[in-house]
Parts: C-alpha cells; sequence; structure tokens
C-alpha cells in the first residue's frame, strides 16, 4: 500500500492535520482516554501490536494514521514521554514499540531499556530527528533494533515495523551511511593504532636482541681536581639518533617491554665495566620496576658489585615503597651501593630521597643550573647539602657546564660532579 510522506506538516491519512485526539492514549483499564477508544480491529495471528511513544502529538497523530491504514497492524497504546512508555510496555506487552530519542523522563535510551526489561519479547524501533552516529549507537545499545529518522517514507516505516516484529534489524539509508562511515573510521584509526603499536614493540625488541643500541659512559669526577671517581653509563641508540633515549624508554614501556629494555642496556653496561678506569664505579641506571625485578640479581652473579652503583630513576611513581626498599636491602646485602636520580626536583623527590635512604645523592639539574647567579638554587642547594651530609650521604651535582657553577658548587661543599664542563658522554676506549 502507498503512503504519502510523513514530513512536516504531519497530517492524517483524511487530509486534516493531526492533534493529540487523533492517538487516544491507552491506559490499562479500559484503553481508552475520555471517551475516545482505539480505532476497533480485530487482531489476528499476523497483527502486530505497536505502541507509539513520543511527546510530538502531531507525529503521534501521523504514525496512528499509518498504522490504522494498515491491516496487519493494530495500535494497542500511546505515551508522551518514557515513562509511560515503560507502564504501558509492561502492561500490554506490545509486538513492537516506536520511540523517540529525545523524549522527557529520561529519553529514548531510558525508554528502550526500561520496555526491554518490562516486555522483553517487544522490538524497540528508535525514530529520531538525529542521524549522528553517537545518538544512533547509544540507541542500538539500549536495546533498538531499527533506527528511523523522521521524516522516512511511511512504506519505509512500515516494513520496519513488520522486520521488527520478525525479529530483523533495519536502518534507514541516512543512518546507514553514517554508521558506515563513522564505524570504517574507528577501524581505519584502530588499524592505524595497532600497526603503531606492533612497530613500535617490534622496533623495542630489535633494540633489545642487541641491535640499535650501544653504551656510552659520563664521567664523574671530583670537582677539586677532577680526578675520575666514577662513572655513569647511559643508553644511546643508533637507530634513530635524534630522539632522546628517555623516549625510547618511554616507548619501551608502553609497548609492555620497558624492564626488558633497561635490563638488556644494564647487562650492555656490565659488559663493559673492565675498561673503566681503574678503582672507578660504574652507576647504571633502573627504575623502580627493574630494581625489584629478580632479572637484575641475574645480571649482578657475575658483575664486580663492589664497583656497582644502582641509581634509581623516577620514571614512574613509586607505588609501594615497602617493596621496593626490600629490593634495595637484597641489592645492598650483595656489595652494591644505592644512588638517587634528581633530588631536590621537587617534593616528591625529597620524600622518595627519604624514603629510600640512598648512599649517594645526585642533585638535580635544575638546581646546578646557574647556580653561580640564583639565589634561590644556591639556598636549596645548601639545604641539599647540609641533608647529605647528616645523613652521611655522598652528593653529586649532575649537569655542571660551566666553571662559574664549578666554583659555587665547591663554595657550597659539594665534592662530586658530572656535566659537559668535564666530559660528554662517550664509549670506554678498547685499546
Amino acid at each position: 500500500m502507498g503512503h504519502g510522506s510523513l514530513a512536516e506538516p504531519w497530517r492524517t491519512s483524511s487530509g486534516g492535520r493531526a492533534d493529540d485526539t487523533s492517538v487516544p492514549r491507552v491506559h490499562a483499564s479500559d484503553r481508552r482516554v475520555g471517551s475516545a477508544r482505539i480505532p476497533t480491529k480485530e487482531p489476528g495471528l499476523d497483527t502486530i501490536r505497536v505502541l507509539i511513544a513520543d511527546d510530538e502529538p502531531r507525529l503521534r497523530g501521523a504514525l496512528a494514521d499509518l498504522i490504522a491504514s494498515e491491516e496487519t497492524m493494530q495500535l494497542v497504546g500511546s505515551a508522551g514521554d518514557a515513562e509511560e512508555a515503560i507502564a504501558l510496555a509492561e502492561t500490554i506487552r506490545p509486538d513492537v514499540a516506536i520511540v523517540d530519542v529525545k523524549m522527557p523522563l529520561g529519553g529514548g535510551p531510558r525508554a528502550a531499556r526500561g520496555i526491554m526489561l518490562a516486555s522483553p519479547d517487544t522490538r524497540v524501533i528508535a525514530l529520531s530527528a538525529h542521524e549522528d552516529c553517537e545518538t544512533v549507537l547509544e540507541m542500538l545499545r539500549a536495546g533498538a533494533v531499527s533506527y528511523l529518522v523522521k521524516g522516512t517514507a511511511p512504506d519505509e516505516i512500515v516494513r520496519s515495523i513488520g522486520r521488527a516484529a520478525q525479529g530483523q534489524a533495519s536502518l534507514s539509508s541516512e543512518v546507514m551511511d553514517g554508521i558506515v562511515h563513522e564505524l570504517s573510521t574507528k577501524l581505519r584509526r584502530e588499524e592505524d593504532a595497532t600497526i603503531h603499536r606492533l612497530t613500535r614493540r617490534s622496533e623495542v625488541q630489535r633494540l633489545i636482541d642487541g641491535d640499535g643500541m650501544e653504551m656510552h659512559f659520563q664521567p664523574i669526577v671530583e670537582l677539586t681536581d677532577r680526578t675520575v671517581v666514577g662513572s655513569e653509563a647511559l643508553a644511546r641508540f643508533t637507530d634513530d639518533p635524534s630522539r632522546p633515549p628517555n623516549e625510547r624508554f618511554r616507548e619501551a614501556a608502553e609497548a609492555g617491554l620497558g624492564v626488558e629494555l633497561e635490563l638488556t642496556a644494564i647487562r650492555m653496561a656490565l659488559a663493559e665495566v673492565g675498561y673503566a678506569p681503574a678503582g672507578t664505579y660504574m652507576s647504571v641506571n633502573a627504575s623502580q620496576r627493574v630494581a625489584m625485578h629478580p632479572g637484575l640479581l641475574d645480571l649482578l652473579d657475575e658483575a664486580p658489585v663492589e664497583r656497582l652503583v644502582v641509581e634509581i630513576t623516577e620514571h614512574e611513581a613509586v607505588e609501594d615503597y615497602d617493596a621496593l626498599t626490600t629490593s634495595l636491602r637484597v641489592l645492598r646485602a650483595r656489595g652494591v651501593r644505592i644512588a638517587i636520580d634528581d633530588a631536590g626536583a621537587g617534593f616528591s623527590s625529597l620524600r622518595h630521597t627519604l624514603r629510600l635512604a640512598p648512599d649517594i645523592v645526585k642533585l638535580d639539574i635544575s638546581i646546578t643550573r646557574d647556580i653561580d647567579s640564583d639565589r634561590g638554587r644556591r639556598a636549596l642547594a645548601s639545604a641539599m647539602i647540609s641533608f647529605a651530609d647528616e645523613m652521611d650521604m655522598a652528593i653529586v651535582a649532575e649537569g655542571v657546564e660551566t666553571e662559574a657553577e664549578n666554583a659555587v658548587l665547591q663554595e657550597l661543599g659539594v665534592p662530586f660532579g658530572q656535566g659537559y664542563l668535564f666530559a660528554r658522554p662517550a664509549p670506554f676506549s678498547h685499546g
């Protein structure tokens, strides 16, 4: 059967404008509103019983006329908000409920979920002026089997009611185009993200396998005469030198291989201990996860632990200080000394230092930089030095780059330092 358009202006099948009385509301007691009764139609086995839920009287009237014109359909209820729609569905158990997405008291999603709970066999058709993908998906997640845009041709609405009654899904062409575009875009994004993760993971695994990473060492010296007392091992990535090392370690952690890459760097550093200046120590960097990992102890089995310092870096917040301090006690029992990196960079670093009680405190570069011309930095460094002396900790100033900085650090009582003033990181000579 052909029909006119259900787009505005909404008109009844008789050609007059529909109003709220054209669709009587159904109540459980008599299915009446005042003296108006639902148009009688003897239901047969194939009659589809339909509930309309929309807060627009003209739309309810137009839909009511459309359903009345179909011999296989019967209007059994009309509601103007979500709560009324749910109550009617529980009472009359319709085959199909046509639900407006934006109706009062919770909207279409609430109505759809409530109808599904109250009458599980009812199939919900969403009807809305909105065809954006998020609105569509919200209604489909709420239980709607079909989604039609207001203004959809009456024939398509009738077909959708019939398909819904048979448990089949249907979407108007406008909605389908939007969903296909959105989902295809989302799938492309997910695919690109997956490829990116796999590529990054492959890159990290290659580094773990020993391809593309080498160790450089920066001397740690006595500030007074620049005698080398130790060296900090620093990973350098030859496959892409333009990317900072800390970025590579962060990417490894995001790929789930952060611990493995750190352990590889430590293993490569320990292999170079024999080339370090005689009588000096080597400092290797370890995050809290690596410090607590059994793989670190395995690496120390063959290492000259009396020359080794494990420098705890702060790549992430410490979640369990008790577990970390227990692991550090095990390392100390092996003869390893513990250093804290970036001390004084903030309150968390000071708390970090207090909790871990290291053997060596490394003064952060943010304090060292321009200490010769900044009273605040000098005051903070002086406090850190007093703290280290009181706790019997050695202190090393990081990032020393000028003679003026070096002179002020010595005046304040800092015994050791490292930085470009003394030497840049470089491989040990194997000659």
